[in-house]
């Protein structure tokens, strides 16, 4: 296999991680509030979700199209319930009686695993992204190369989330993060829900 279809797969991998979304905005507030140790905590474990969604693009991509569409409809419903609840979670959070605003996450590690493998825009992105840059090499995308590719999008999605994890722990957006906590949670709640009541509605019409 050429080295550009590589590159192109690993760089696939890398928009997919770095395209703004729920995970995205969950990571910012998770490494800006408790750092880079539990934001990399949090993106180790949105890994596997990655690496799930990036097999099941491939095999789409490749022609292989043995997964039914019911199965991406009752899971976008899973993640649709799921984002909704963390949403409202967020859209009403408090102060404590010493005015902290209590939303640590105690195991970024199970956060990121549940949030990567129910993650809605993962699928479509991931697909999009990997039509948008590989499909002028199709006749070379085979089940035989297959792992090959899933190897160099998993690079990619290393050095996306190392960039992210940087970038959390920057002072400069810990501070800004700090400045505004509560609003910053709570604006992010609101996207979360949005992003929810779309992936409910889409889902729930293609029944």
């Amino acid at each position: 296999m050429e080295a550009s279809i590589l590159l192109a797969a690993a760089t696939a991998g890398a928009i997919v991680v770095l395209t703004p979304g729920p995970a995205v905005l969950a990571l910012l507030g998770i490494g800006a509030a408790q750092g880079r140790r539990a934001g990399a905590g949090f993106l180790v474990g949105h890994l596997v979700g990655d690496t799930l969604w990036a097999m099941l693009a491939l095999t789409a991509l490749i022609g292989a199209k043995v997964i039914a569409p019911v199965v991406f409809q009752v899971l976008a419903l899973a993640c649709g319930a799921y984002l909704l609840y963390l949403g409202a979670r967020a859209v009403l959070v408090r102060r404590d009686a010493s005015g902290q605003v209590s939303t640590s996450v105690r195991r970024p590690l199970a956060r990121g695993l549940m949030f990567g493998v129910t993650n809605p825009k993962s699928y479509p992105v991931t697909l999009s992204v990997f039509t948008a840059l590989l499909a002028q090499d199709l006749e070379s995308l085979t089940a035989a190369n297959a792992p090959l590719l899933l190897g160099a999008v998993f690079a990619g999605f290393l050095v996306a989330d190392a960039i992210l994890i940087w970038l959390v722990g920057t002072p400069p957006l810990r501070r800004l993060y700090r400045s505004g906590e509560i609003w910053i949670i709570r604006a992010t709640g609101v996207m979360f829900i949005g992003f929810a009541v779309s992936t409910l509605w889409h889902a729930l019409r293609a029944g």
